[in-house]
């Protein structure tokens, strides 16, 4: 049962919903369907979602994916208790099974990391969309959104040092965040993860990019890629692009050009 103090939200046109708090904490949208898009693989695969919040990007992936499972990472035992209720859905029965909730921080390390439920080399996938503002950024009220939202020194490293250890050799790692913070993501797949490809996001041609989409194959020696930017818009309107669209609604992923 939902309060007034949380929404229940369809996405993918309904093919799964998720409970959010109503008027505080960070609530999903169109950034959880776009990465949840960059995963794109038929086999049977495990996806680690950090920094997963209500769940909206595990479940999306596991939405459009049949054959995938997801663990949701939240470090924040509000949000975590989101998206188990999320899960407890009855419009979410056939994803429940293949979907489950862990309150860690992905931050950790080493045995502390494993004993977290974080373990090595179990992934073939991990998605992540890290608090994205500046802790010098407008300050919030509200303790939920700033706990989601607020960067911190070395938080790039320390997230891609997670997602290294826990992927399984030539897994996949994909993120969005914020075009400014391209060098700290580069550098912080180091030698841990190559075959970067980049994606800016623009609202509507001619308009500077608001988002990078990034994806990187953990051990891989190809080259960084950039590619062509996503478009949002239609010129002059809030309505998005087809291809967009059909992201936003699991029709659609966003396929790596070097798989």
């Amino acid at each position: 049962m939902t309060d007034e103090s949380e929404t229940v939200d369809a996405f993918h046109r309904g093919a799964f919903h998720i409970v959010q708090p109503r008027g505080r904490g960070h609530r999903s949208g169109m950034d959880a369907m776009l990465l949840a898009a960059l995963v794109d693989d038929e086999r049977p695969i495990r996806v680690a979602d950090l920094g997963a919040g209500a769940g909206a990007a595990g479940l999306a992936v596991v939405s459009r994916l049949d054959r995938a499972e997801a663990v949701l990472f939240e470090r924040s035992s509000d949000m975590a208790a989101f998206a188990r209720k999320s899960l407890m859905l009855p419009e979410n029965a056939r994803l429940a099974n293949r979907v489950s909730v862990i309150e860690a921080d992905v931050t950790l390390i080493g045995k502390a990391r494993n004993e977290a439920g974080l373990v090595d080399d179990s992934f073939h996938h991990v998605i992540m969309n890290p608090p994205f503002n500046d802790a010098s950024d407008r300050l919030t009220p509200d303790a939920l959104k700033a706990e989601a939202h607020a960067m911190t020194d070395g938080l790039f490293e320390s997230w891609v040092r997670t997602a290294g250890a826990i992927m399984i050799p030539g897994g996949q790692l994909s993120l969005i965040a914020r075009p400014q913070s391209i060098g700290e993501i580069i550098a912080a797949c180091g030698k841990r993860f190559g075959g970067m490809e980049i994606t800016p996001i623009h609202p509507r041609e001619g308009e500077n990019a608001v988002r990078i989409l990034v994806t990187a194959i953990k051990g891989s020696r190809a080259r960084l890629a950039l590619r062509a930017p996503l478009v949002m818009h239609e010129e002059g309107t809030h309505k998005f692009s087809a291809f967009v669209d059909d992201l936003n609604n699991g029709r659609a992923a966003y396929s790596r050009r070097g798989r």
